[in-house]
Parts: structure tokens; C-alpha cells; sequence
């Protein structure tokens, strides 16, 4: 069975979080929650997209050409929202700023999304993506692990991947560089490698760009034995 390792600080202050009336952050109505219903029905709108890398498809293909060519190790991706106005600096607020407490708003739009939920419930455990400790250090939480708890905190399994060294900054790379640089990044506990076989695994992340990431992450999790690995991101950037 799988392990949970759940700090509880974190839920006190998600808690005080969603009980504060607050503005709007986007524009600035008083609905005693971060993110207005007005605001997201016009900017959250649900959207097509590729099944197994979340860009905005058209048509009604399941799949774009990029997956259809080279299939990825994830069995599905979903995101809520394109990287943009006003999520982008939803997210910099988020992570950058050090503001954990917009981690129940992400949480509820990305629930909301089609196929999310149904994600989560099928799911053995909902695993974070993991920080470096550099980046750790520096942030001081891990802004994927608040969302993976918020999403589902029973499901949640911390140190079960690990992130491994410390890769480059992937922000400055181009995609091909993202991929070598992140190709030795993650690893399992050797110790809990029992947990994870034949499970259904969901990598919770908060952004995908090029997709290296959730790619490195997944290999790792299939080669020591997990029975599917899908992906849930709350915003997907366009291709670079």
C-alpha cells in the first residue's frame, strides 16, 4: 500500500485561505474568494486539446501530429488553462511570490476541467513533481505539492520520485536541451519501489512547456513498474 507523508501545516493555511474575503485578483469584485465565478466562466472556458501533451487542438482529433509521431510516456495530459493573461501571473503570484494560499483556487478550476476529476478518481496516488533542493531552499515549498494536496490530499504520496542533483534552470534551454538535462533528473526510492507496481500513477505539476519534465518523470515511474502514469497541469504553455 501506498505511503502518505503529509505535513500538516499546510491545510491550516489553505483553510484560512478560502475563509478570508478577499478581491477578486482579476477584477477586483468582493466575492469573499480569489478568483470570481464572472471571471472565470470568461477566462477559464474549457478548451480542446491533445490528449497526450494538452495543446489546443482543432477538428476534433484526439491527437496532434507532434504525439501522433512520437507518442509520449503518458497515457493522458490535462491542463485547465492556457499559459496567459491572467493566469500567468496567477502562477508568479503562486510560486514567486511565495503565495501558497492560491493553491485551493488552481486546484478547484483544474477539478473542474473535463476529464480531471475522472483522472483523480481512478488513480492510485497523485505524485508532485519534485524541486530540486536548491530550488527548494530557495522558494521554501514545493508549489506542485500544494496543488497535488489541494486536488486530492488522501491520494497525494510525497517521496516516492525523487528529483536527483541539481539540473540546469530549464527556462533559458531550448527543448532539445530541456530533454538531456533532464534525462537522469528523477529517480524512485529504492526503498518504496514496491508501492508503485502496477499502480496508477497522476504527475501533478503546475506548468508544462515543453513537456521534459513530465516526460523524464514518467520514464522514471514506468521503468520501475507503475501500470499507467498520466498528467494533470493547471496551464500549458504554446509550442517552443
Amino acid at each position: 500500500m501506498l505511503r502518505r507523508n503529509l505535513a500538516k501545516p499546510w491545510r491550516a493555511l489553505a483553510i484560512a485561505a478560502r475563509r478570508i474575503p478577499s478581491q477578486c485578483a482579476v477584477c477586483g469584485s468582493w466575492p469573499a474568494q480569489r478568483l470570481c465565478n464572472a471571471c472565470i466562466a470568461r477566462l477559464a472556458q474549457p478548451r480542446a486539446r491533445c490528449r497526450g501533451c494538452a495543446l489546443p487542438l482543432f477538428g476534433g482529433a484526439a491527437l496532434c501530429g507532434i504525439c501522433l509521431r512520437a507518442p509520449p510516456p503518458l497515457d493522458a495530459c490535462i491542463a485547465a488553462v492556457d499559459y496567459a493573461y491572467p493566469w500567468a501571473g496567477v502562477l508568479s503570484e503562486f510560486k514567486f511570490d511565495g503565495d501558497p494560499g492560491w493553491a485551493a483556487s488552481i486546484a478547484g478550476l483544474l477539478r473542474s476541467t473535463p476529464w480531471a476529476q475522472p483522472t483523480i478518481d481512478a488513480a492510485d496516488a497523485l505524485l508532485a513533481i519534485p524541486l530540486t533542493r536548491e530550488r527548494l531552499a530557495e522558494r521554501g515549498f514545493n508549489q506542485s505539492q500544494w496543488l497535488a494536496r489541494a486536488l486530492s490530499s488522501k491520494k497525494t504520496v510525497d517521496g516516492l520520485l525523487l528529483r536527483v542533483g541539481s539540473a540546469r534552470d530549464q527556462h533559458a534551454l531550448k527543448r532539445s536541451e530541456r530533454l538531456a538535462n533532464l534525462n537522469t533528473a528523477f529517480a524512485v526510492d529504492p526503498l518504496r519501489i514496491s508501492e508503485l507496481q502496477g499502480k496508477r500513477l497522476v504527475l501533478v505539476d503546475d506548468v508544462m512547456t515543453t513537456g521534459a519534465t513530465l516526460h523524464a518523470a514518467a520514464r522514471t515511474l514506468r521503468k520501475a513498474g507503475a501500470a499507467t502514469v498520466s498528467a494533470l497541469v493547471f496551464a500549458r504553455t504554446d509550442l517552443r
